[in-house]
């Protein structure tokens, strides 16, 4: 199983605007990002239910100093969404997954997080590095 994230303004490395490596691209932010086109972006899916609600990503409002918290708060949204994590889980299992983010910060946004509580459940050790 491979789990990695990446930042949506992150260029696509291939010509045909596929890279490979990083399997099935699923948008994990509640909001479309900024100035990306669909077409630029090429998602494979957008499942903004994966995001924190409204009211969590307003509290942590991206400040490292409550990124524990964030986390625990953003781990029981997440476990009341079993079905959407069993369909991401289903998705890492057969190909590469990236979590396509828009947060300025690469190591304390919600794909990180959502990273990170994905091999908690898949009981797999194995996850690719997080892209910047």
């Amino acid at each position: 199983m491979k789990i990695q994230t990446k930042r949506v303004y992150e260029p696509i490395d291939r010509e045909d605007g596929i890279d490979r490596e990083d399997g099935v691209r699923v948008l994990v932010d509640r909001i479309w990002p900024r100035g990306v086109s669909k077409g630029k972006l090429k998602a494979d899916l957008w499942l903004k239910e994966a995001a924190p609600s409204a009211s969590l990503r307003k509290w942590f409002g991206h400040d490292p100093a409550r990124w524990k918290g964030f986390k625990m708060r953003y781990f029981e949204e997440l476990a009341d969404r079993a079905e959407l994590m069993q369909q991401l889980l289903s998705l890492a299992a057969e190909n590469p997954l990236t979590l396509l983010f828009s947060a300025r910060d690469v190591r304390c946004n919600q794909a990180v997080a959502l990273k990170e509580y994905l091999i908690s459940r898949s009981g797999s050790a194995s996850a690719g590095p997080t892209e910047t």
